[in-house]
């Protein structure tokens, strides 16, 4: 059995109360993930050109209040 079949099996055996638990830290997890994983695509610029873009479109008045 592979360890996502052993963590599979394992999350089916939860109770409600632990499922939901596991789900909110689960989330959790994932949110602190893709944070980081922006994080890093800031400090290498790897989102320098869409910022740009985007300023020069609200410049342009191709922007509208939310």
């Amino acid at each position: 059995m592979t360890k996502l079949e052993q963590i599979e099996k394992s999350v089916t055996e939860l109770s409600p109360d632990e499922l939901k638990a596991f789900a909110a830290w689960f989330e959790t997890l994932q949110a602190d993930l893709w944070d980081k994983q922006i994080e890093a695509d800031a400090k290498a610029g790897r989102l320098d050109k869409l910022a740009e873009q985007a300023l020069a479109d609200h410049r342009a008045g191709r922007t509208r209040p939310l």
